[in-house]
């Protein structure tokens, strides 16, 4: 579905114009076209590549999208893959992960995004505040796409290092151990859902910022290294989060093992104090003829006094001890 495209000149916008007419603006100095779509359809793709020469492979990655993050070069033009990740209902389900595929050449940007709600509207009008920035070009425009794509992956860090230290909070709550390694392994998870989305297009935008830049983006080296700054803090916080998780799950998995060796404590104090009664009972429970102690007068309330002068002593020095 075609959500604008738009024509620019010098840094301004000249009109909104159908793709049927992209061509009649391409020859134009200092002019470049904007395309903007959601959830392209073949037959879209396919006008566009005819408008723009759009490569065909680029073309085919669009179409099938599930693409990994990246920026490829091919001949004068770019082609950009990156993951647009929902920060919505972080505490309940699984992190929703959208894509955005932006097609840039000399006098054209395509955006197609899927799988995603949010749109870049602010995007444009950030752009459009900006002539002096946007006269650079289609390169200005793929570095704020970029710019806005890894902005939103701040909040999505920022819940989960917050719901990590709920967690950790949580870890020395008697009992609440298997609910603590759940909720661990499920924000491990959402973890490197980010990791996948960050590590990649962190190697990709480098190649816009150092070495052999490509023409588009000769003039806005500084802003894509900007977004690389931007990444790598962002790629050390995942990774730091993640071995917090490591760390929080080796301690939940030593709680548990505490609270199973207290609970073997008590059984063997308890175990301990049942076998002395044990024991005395089977004595005086054998059927030998002579046994003294049978026949004198004060043997039952002497033997039951004893079994619980023992007992009594036993379960003194386990309570002492912490046993039970």
């Amino acid at each position: 579905m075609l959500i604008n495209c738009v024509v620019y000149q010098d840094g301004s916008k000249l009109a909104d114009i159908p793709i049927s007419e992209i061509s009649d603006y391409l020859s134009r100095p200092g002019c470049f076209v904007w395309v903007a779509l959601h959830e392209a359809t073949p037959a879209e793709l396919a006008e566009l590549q005819q408008e723009f020469d759009l490569h065909p492979l680029a073309v085919e990655d669009a179409q099938h999208g599930h693409q990994r993050p990246k920026v490829e070069e091919y001949a004068d033009s770019l082609f950009a893959v990156m993951h647009l990740l929902e920060p919505d209902g972080l505490d309940q389900g699984e992190l929703g992960v959208g894509e955005v595929d932006v097609f840039v050449g000399r006098n054209y940007v395509v955006s197609v995004r899927n799988r995603s709600e949010h749109g870049f509207v602010e995007v444009r009008q950030r752009c459009e505040r900006e002539p002096d920035l946007l006269r650079q070009g289609p390169g200005f425009v793929l570095y704020a796409l970029m710019d806005a794509v890894v902005d939103r992956y701040f909040p999505v860090i920022d819940a989960l290092e917050v719901e990590l230290e709920k967690i950790e909070m949580r870890i020395f709550t008697k009992g609440s151990a298997r609910e603590s390694i759940e909720r661990l392994y499920a924000l491990k998870r959402r973890l490197t859902v980010l990791k996948h989305a960050v590590a990649p297009l962190l190697e990709g935008v480098g190649k816009l910022h150092g070495g052999r830049v490509p023409q588009i983006c000769a003039g806005s080296q500084e802003y894509f290294r900007d977004v690389v700054d931007h990444l790598g803090r962002i790629n050390a916080s995942v990774d730091a989060s993640r071995d917090t998780i490591g760390t929080a799950i080796s301690v939940n998995l030593s709680m548990v093992t505490i609270e199973d060796g207290e609970v073997t404590k008590r059984l063997a104090a308890w175990a301990a104090i049942f076998a002395v009664c044990t024991a005395f009972a089977g004595i005086w429970g054998m059927n030998f003829q002579h046994m003294p102690e049978l026949q004198w007068r004060f043997g039952y309330p002497l033997a039951l006094l004893l079994i619980a002068a023992i007992s009594g002593y036993l379960y003194y020095r386990f309570r002492r001890a912490g046993w039970v």
